[in-house]
């Protein structure tokens, strides 16, 4: 099919090269925890997005493979981290490391937020929200949160982006 002198291709027709469109892309990366019977749990997110503006919803999208995935399920609030491109470290821990095999949080600074949360001391902006929703989207969940707590540093730098995160292997297991 053809629309503007461009060829559009759907999935029924031969294959599409979705990554000409992805690829452009460089969102804003985040780290999601989540606190739930007992456990703590964090993880590097790179889908995530205000999904509504009245009411005021964010969704995270977190992957089915990832251990904070399970944590998060039994949640009633996540914590949204926004970091710095000078926090490669912090995003490297969250990123990749699984918590599977190692306690993020013995090796930052964080504290108990509101309906126990988790809160990065050092993120440059966070808040935390109330579990709306959950909406399956395939190998990931979409986590619809609605903020009761945020705040916010001054003076931090520009935040990290995909681009800046490519060199971190992912900490749980990739298809």
């Amino acid at each position: 099919m053809r629309t503007g002198g461009r060829e559009d291709r759907s999935e029924g027709e031969d294959a599409v090269d979705v990554d000409a469109f992805t690829d452009r892309l460089d969102p804003q990366m985040c780290v999601v925890t989540a606190a739930a019977d007992g456990q703590r749990a964090g993880c590097l997110v790179g889908f995530s997005s205000q999904c509504s503006m009245r009411p005021v919803r964010y969704v995270v999208w977190l992957s089915k493979a990832n251990h904070t995935y399970g944590v998060a399920r039994a949640a009633d609030f996540l914590a949204v981290h926004l970091l710095t491109r000078q926090q490669q470290e912090l995003a490297a821990l969250f990123g990749g490391e699984t918590g599977d095999r190692v306690d993020k949080f013995t090796r930052v600074r964080w504290r108990p937020g509101h309906g126990g949360a988790v809160v990065l001391e050092d993120a440059a902006a966070h808040f935390v929200g109330a579990v709306v929703r959950c909406v399956d989207g395939g190998d990931h969940v979409g986590f619809v949160l609605e903020p009761v707590r945020w705040g916010a540093r001054a003076g931090d730098g520009p935040p990290l982006r995909l681009g800046d995160a490519l060199d971190i292997r992912p900490g749980h297991p990739v298809d």
